[in-house]
């Protein structure tokens, strides 16, 4: 896996201590989502014994809420989800997403903690859970209005911009309002990448996601300020 960079001279934010090491364990059973799991997390992490469904979230369902943890399953999107939901040939993608989460955290990023990832066979194939702790917070959609959005959300992504890290899931429903401010969610398929064009990029995919969702036209006028 490509291993993250150093942090630009002008990072905007203040490191955090490190994250326990990542230990192995299984198969054991997830609450709410049954046997056979291995397990890829951070030392002492241990589950309760229940889960319930994650009520208001946005994505493509089945995200579960266990005690102060939250686990949320990969699911495809695009057309391959009508043949294939939840099936990848290996666990890599959802390690890359674990390593790039918790560089982020580490690196004092306005996001949730990871604490791992967990996967089992399915037919010729994984399917796998991302596990974070739970942070209070709306999604950004739930709340438009939010005064912090407009201040907040460029400076995380310029200095996503800065440390060259592509995330082509950042959309408004990956940003949550919370009493900490903003969060930003989801790093699936994230990765560093050389190219110059971040910055528009991350324009489109945003401004794209806006006009989606509906939002209310001063909302994308203050973003684009």
């Amino acid at each position: 896996m490509q291993s993250p960079p150093p942090l630009p001279a002008d990072w905007p934010y203040r490191p955090r201590p490190a994250l326990p090491g990542l230990e192995v364990a299984g198969p054991l059973s997830l609450p709410g989502l049954g046997r056979g799991w291995t397990l890829e997390a951070s030392r002492g992490l241990s589950f309760p014994e229940e889960a319930q469904s994650l009520g208001g979230a946005f994505g493509r369902g089945g995200i579960l809420s266990a005690g102060d943890l939250i686990c949320r399953p990969y699911r495809r999107g695009g057309l391959v989800r009508l043949i294939n939901r939840s099936t990848y040939p290996s666990p890599e993608r959802f390690r890359q997403e674990l390593q790039v989460h918790r560089a982020l955290w580490e690196a004092g990023f306005p996001t949730i903690e990871p604490l791992g990832i967990a996967h089992r066979r399915r037919g010729w194939g994984v399917e796998g859970v991302f596990i974070s702790r739970f942070a209070q917070g709306s999604p950004w959609p739930h709340c438009w209005a939010a005064p912090e959005v407009p201040a907040e959300l460029p400076r995380a992504i310029g200095a996503l911009i800065a440390w060259g890290l592509w995330s082509p899931d950042l959309n408004a429903t990956n940003v949550m309002v919370g009493p900490q401010g903003i969060l930003l969610l989801d790093w699936d398929k994230a990765a560093w990448s050389s190219a110059g064009d971040l910055r528009e990029r991350y324009r489109e995919r945003l401004q794209r996601s806006l006009s989606k969702l509906g939002a209310p036209e001063e909302v994308s006028d203050r973003i684009r300020s």
